[in-house]
């Protein structure tokens, strides 16, 4: 979904590579979606950067980064068995790092609060936090560039198949209350499954909601836009939000809007609707939806939540989350210019974002009591464990 528009200033830098993954032919490193871990090998405020690969037996590679705790690729087999690399993102850790000029949460680790808060304010325990403020008046994604996505996580533990990230937060980090221990946990599973578990404590109450930020093109063309994707949502209601992305505090119906994906059809059949305000103000999805996996305060991560095809490669992407809801976003800002993996220049609605979460803005819509945001807590206190699920599952028909 978020864009960082504020902050797309210039050109990054293009570090071009043809990769078996990306169908250039045979990659002359050690990665099936051709990056080269010496590209992120290199040390940020004290803390090192290195290029993780955690992968299976059955076609499936996931490369990360511990700078923000980040995938960088994800490479799956298609129909015909050929090895493609399914997210966006760059191939170096110069432009990850890169906030003013190539500013980006591709792949990211997202907290300690995903999505925007109002005003950049929170109420605690009955004291008012001033946050700080990085998309106009409004605190986005933990404050932006000084949030965890610009983060060097701590590889806390890894395996051939999984690893853990390990991030601690101080009481005040951008406005903030409470020291945070997080751990982003990832694991490829032999049914072709990027696993993730995001789990925290803290020692005073505070606020927590975490998410992957992968921005999926499943056509093996990232140069080209994304709409003829297929996409289905498992939602009969939405939060609508205000010209800047605020909810509004009411949740809809989808029935009779573009926002109904209960039957998978193309993005590009719907994504057009510029008379809808809803398309008009995103200029495209960037929208909560309200699951109906979760139900009575509990949320089925073993039912679809969203999901994605691609007829052209014949990939299909099922998402599963424990959360209330899934923020949408269809890549509405990209086709900035700037060249990003393998000198690729990425078009607008090239990509989709599934971004599992609580709900836009809760903090304020729980203390205003808004009526439905009840279930969307997002309100850690010490001795409290946060808990959240999400789940990538990759298969072709």
């Amino acid at each position: 979904m978020e864009n960082f528009r504020n902050l797309l200033l210039g050109a990054g830098l293009a570090v071009a590579a043809l990769t078996s993954c990306a169908g250039g032919g045979q990659s002359a490193v050690g990665t099936v979606s051709g990056l080269n871990p010496a590209n992120f090998d290199t040390t940020l405020n004290g803390k090192k950067t290195e290029l993780i690969t955690i992968k299976n037996s059955n076609g499936m590679e996931v490369c990360l980064t511990n700078y923000g705790g980040r995938v960088v690729s994800i490479c799956v087999p298609d129909k015909d068995g050929k090895p493609t690399d399914v997210v966006l993102g760059y191939d170096n850790i110069k432009q990850y790092a890169d906030t003013l000029n190539s500013p980006s949460d591709y792949g990211s680790s997202v907290g300690r609060y995903a999505n925007r808060i109002k005003d950049s304010k929170i109420v605690v325990d009955g004291k008012t936090y001033q946050l700080r403020a990085n998309d106009n008046e409004n605190c986005l994604h933990g404050g932006g560039n000084t949030g965890w996505l610009n983060k060097v996580y701590d590889v806390q533990e890894k395996t051939d198949s999984s690893v853990t990230f390990a991030i601690t937060a101080p009481d005040g980090e951008n406005g903030f209350p409470g020291t945070v221990k997080a751990t982003a946990t990832y694991v490829v599973k032999s049914n072709n499954t990027l696993d993730i578990t995001f789990g925290a404590t803290t020692d005073k109450e505070t606020v927590v909601n975490m998410t992957n930020h992968s921005y999926f093109n499943l056509n093996g063309d990232p140069s080209k836009e994304g709409v003829d994707q297929v996409m289905y949502i498992n939602a009969d209601k939405f939060t609508p939000a205000d010209a800047k992305y605020i909810p509004t505090g009411e949740i809809k119906e989808v029935t009779g809007t573009p926002m109904d994906f209960r039957k998978a059809h193309a993005i590009g059949e719907t994504i057009v609707d510029t008379t809808y305000d809803q398309i008009r103000n995103a200029t495209g999805y960037d929208h909560n939806w309200c699951l109906n996996t979760f139900k009575d305060g509990k949320g089925d991560d073993t039912q679809v939540a969203a999901s994605l095809y691609s007829p052209k490669t014949g990939i299909l992407l099922e998402v599963f989350t424990n959360e209330p809801g899934i923020q949408v976003y269809t890549g509405n800002f990209q086709g900035t210019g700037i060249a990003c993996k393998h000198g690729i220049k990425y078009p607008k609605h090239v990509s989709v974002c599934f971004e599992s979460q609580k709900y836009p803005d809760s903090p304020t819509k729980i203390v205003a009591k808004t009526k439905g945001w009840e279930i969307s807590n997002p309100y850690l206190k010490p001795g409290e464990k946060y808990y959240s699920h999400l789940v990538y599952k990759f298969s072709v028909k």
